[in-house]
């Protein structure tokens, strides 16, 4: 069985698990704090980050949440996150990667470093002007997944794919740490909720972090 090295809240850790739950693969939850730089997961992945793919049985170590998802579609055929023809997977990847750096640079991140980390590691208080901002950013992204999601089923096209599963991974973190304002994003909202009654995403609506707790609204399917 696979083992997933990973901390509740860590979106790209996240996405691969979503992916592993939509293909139906076992996997084990192994906690890890990317900032206490332990010298073993140092040894597993040198740049420090989660998550970390671990096959202790054939001694496979995957690295990455891209390089992980894709070895996992390469691999498992079951259940294809990359469907339909090369201009739709162009898309797919497209979203994910947008979900991947700019929503997460943008939202994702600063509400970590100001919520989170700064009172689990620093023991610091948030900035209130980088919360503010980062909803700001946030607000104005879900106007374009508004967008995306008038003119198409899902995110990237007319299929479920891995472009939903970044979306929702990143989505849900910023979520759980307050910095969506759903007020307004009704498409988005029919959609988050429609990702939160899949089986692949109830297990993450019930783990909570330490230092902070989610909004009320955060585990419920109807919000």
């Amino acid at each position: 069985m696979w083992q997933l090295y990973q901390f509740p809240l860590c979106p790209f850790s996240r996405k691969v698990r979503l992916l592993l739950g939509e293909k139906g693969e076992g996997y084990e939850l192994v906690r890890e704090s990317p900032w206490d730089q332990r010298d073993e997961f140092l040894d597993m992945n040198p740049a420090g980050q989660t998550p970390v793919l671990v096959d202790k049985v054939g001694g496979l170590v995957l690295i990455d949440s891209a390089a992980i998802c894709d070895y996992l579609e390469e691999t498992i055929e079951r259940a294809t996150m990359l469907p339909g023809t090369a201009a739709h997977r162009a898309e797919i990847r497209r979203l994910a990667v947008w979900f991947d750096h700019k929503f997460h640079d943008e939202v994702v991140r600063p509400l970590m470093y100001e919520r989170m980390e700064k009172r689990l590691v620093h023991r610091l208080s948030p900035d209130a002007k980088a919360l503010r901002e980062a909803m700001r950013l946030a607000n104005s992204h879900l106007d374009y997944v508004d967008w995306l999601l008038d003119h198409r089923r899902w995110m990237a096209g007319p299929l479920f794919s891995l472009a939903d599963l970044a979306a929702a991974a990143h989505i849900s973190v910023a979520d759980y740490l307050g910095g969506i304002d759903w007020r307004g994003h009704d498409r988005t909202r029919h959609w988050y909720a429609g990702m939160k009654s899949r089986p692949s995403f109830r297990p993450l609506l019930s783990e909570r972090m330490e230092v902070v707790g989610p909004p009320d609204h955060y585990d419920k399917v109807d919000f």
